[in-house]
């Protein structure tokens, strides 16, 4: 009898019919995900409360994991913590697996905040849509930080495009270009007021891209590639001749792709004398730590207010810049903040040949390196608290 209840092809096709309409009819009226709660978490964020706000610019899982896991490892140890990824909604990356990663590592002092109003690059120095959102990081936050990524336009510092310079996310530079600009004002405009007069105290922390977006959010310029442009080197092989200290990320890494080598190179610094890193970090000029690093774009044309505070031991690539009005303000070429670098585990070759090491071992092998790298987190997450009481 189970038979009888089979229906006929006739009904069968009506009835796949009727729900193929209904999943239409739902998915029409169903709004956007985007649409249907966007994260805005400063919107309702009081001005002040308990826990210290740090605002971080595009929270992709890389950084998010990077701050975790200083974090965790007691690097960056700052007592209830919220950290907020500001980003805008046109940028390439895909958001929604930040969201995952840090819901699926309960990270529930990360939270998120989108921005849709229009940015574009004829507006970037001046008042736009976005200022509310900047004012309103400004208002809520108690420091900031511009992570790594991909190479500016050259349009946006007013040159033309080499070659070897890639773009990638340009909705992303304009709204951190423009972020800097009206945080710290820029030779863009001379009369514009920036928003860190009223605190100046504010801390900004620029990490290799971020690092030249202060720059050039604030007027500066860019080599848009530093092999040939500062050292007039065109092919893999005489960059290589160079040697280490003039990597600034691993040439060995284009001539063996299958080779699994890092894309990092190690090199060490030249620090100056009146630097942060001597004043408030308590080290030397004498002292020459190792530095992780990953560019082929370097600063030019320093912007309006910075000044360069450490550089490559030849002295042709600016590893360092602080602000002359702002104290807090700080912009790094290299990568303090990278996952593995206080990791011990021997998992990384720079060129065929080599046996496996760890960033940990390089850093541990050559002091000051390795407390080099953690005193920046403790600078700035003192400047953080500072920041916080005032």
């Amino acid at each position: 009898m189970i038979r009888n209840i089979i229906p006929k092809p006739q009904a069968r096709a009506f009835i796949v019919l009727g729900i193929a309409v209904a999943l239409a009819l739902s998915s029409a009226l169903a709004p956007p995900l985007a649409a249907q709660a966007p994260d805005r978490y400063l919107d309702t964020a009081p001005d002040r409360d308990g826990s210290v706000r740090l605002v971080i610019f595009n929270p992709e899982t890389f950084n998010i994991r990077a701050l975790a896991t200083l974090r965790k490892n007691g690097t960056l140890d700052i007592p209830g913590l919220t950290v907020v990824g500001v980003y805008h909604v046109k940028q390439t990356t895909n958001f929604a697996d930040s969201r995952k990663y840090v819901q699926e590592n309960g990270l529930d002092w990360f939270k998120f905040h989108e921005v849709s109003a229009d940015i574009s690059e004829p507006v970037l120095f001046k008042k736009n849509a976005c200022s509310p959102e900047y004012e309103q990081i400004v208002k809520k936050a108690d420091g900031v930080i511009f992570f790594g990524g991909p190479d500016i336009p050259a349009s946006v510092f007013g040159e033309k495009t080499n070659l070897l310079t890639e773009i990638s996310d340009p909705y992303r530079h304009w709204f951190e270009a423009s972020a800097v600009f009206q945080l710290l004002g820029g030779s863009q405009d001379e009369k514009f007021v920036p928003l860190l007069d009223a605190r100046p105290g504010f801390p900004v922390l620029g990490i290799c891209l971020g690092h030249q977006t202060l720059n050039v959010g604030t007027g500066g310029t860019l080599v848009q590639d530093i092999w040939s442009e500062l050292y007039a080197k065109t092919t893999v092989e005489d960059a290589i001749a160079l040697g280490p200290e003039q990597w600034h990320n691993n040439p060995y890494r284009l001539l063996f792709p299958l080779d699994r080598l890092i894309g990092y190179n190690f090199h060490s610094l030249q620090l100056g004398n009146g630097s942060l890193f001597v004043k408030a970090m308590g080290f030397q000029p004498s002292d020459h730590p190792r530095i992780l690093s990953s560019h082929h774009q370097a600063i030019e044309k320093m912007g309006k207010g910075l000044v360069a505070v450490a550089s490559s031991r030849d002295g042709k690539v600016v590893e360092a810049v602080e602000h002359k009005k702002y104290p807090n303000v700080l912009g790094v070429q290299f990568h303090p903040e990278h996952p593995l670098l206080f990791d011990a585990e021997p998992r990384h070759r720079q060129k065929p040949g080599d046996e496996p090491t760890s960033f940990y071992a390089i850093l541990e092998g050559t002091p000051p390196s390795l407390e080099f790298n953690r005193k920046i987190w403790s600078w700035f997450a003192g400047k953080l608290g500072e920041s916080h009481g005032k």
